[in-house]
């Protein structure tokens, strides 16, 4: 009788998470599913294998692997990891990154370029649900090896990781951030002047 209530309690205690993540705005997307098969003395025992990342569309995105028995526990462990695991990528205008970075896990490697507002996310599967998660609206995307979801996803975080906002790089040279923009504007119109004389 006293394991009835905890039982009930511990439904509406997962309710109520799940009503707690979707008030935070977190979208995630399945990216691949896999069975796999684990062979024991009376045969095969098949259990289903999530790939998922989770995003709230404002530069934040994680990854999650999820493994389990059946298909919605795989998925569910999954989306927990991947919200566990969640990054912030700074953004360019909110919409594009801030310069171009190669990303590599493995054998897989990206190559993620900024775009020019309407350009879109041009992009392949695995690639393209990182992106809509994180909430990047232009970007070009390239995977130059390993064509395996997990190897590419990595990749693409590494790559994530890398990327760095004008603010940041300023902080870490000491300089202001007006001052990385004017020596860069200022470097291309000392040699026209000398090639003019």
């Amino acid at each position: 009788m006293a394991r009835e209530p905890r039982e009930g309690g511990r439904s509406r205690d997962r309710d109520r998470e799940r009503e707690r993540d979707a008030d935070d705005g977190l979208i995630d997307k399945l990216v691949t599913i896999n069975r796999v098969a684990k062979v024991v003395k009376g045969g095969r025992r098949f259990a289903f294998a999530a790939l998922v990342v989770a995003g709230d569309q404002k530069g934040r995105v994680g990854w999650g692997h999820g493994k389990a028995r059946e298909v919605p526990e795989a998925i569910r462990k999954a989306t927990e990891r991947a919200k566990r695991s969640m990054i912030r990528v700074p953004m360019k205008e909110g919409r594009t990154l801030h310069h171009d970075v190669e990303g590599r896990f493995g054998a897989g490697k990206v190559v993620l370029r900024t775009a020019v507002a309407g350009t879109g996310i041009i992009a392949g599967g695995p690639l393209r649900a990182v992106f809509e998660t994180l909430g990047i609206g232009d970007v070009v995307a390239k995977s130059l090896g390993s064509r395996n979801p997990h190897n590419m996803v990595k990749a693409t975080f590494n790559a994530l990781h890398r990327c760095a906002s004008p603010r940041s790089v300023a902080t870490r040279r000491g300089k202001k951030v007006a001052e990385l923009f004017q020596r860069r504007d200022a470097a291309p119109a000392q040699p026209e002047e000398g090639a003019s004389a």
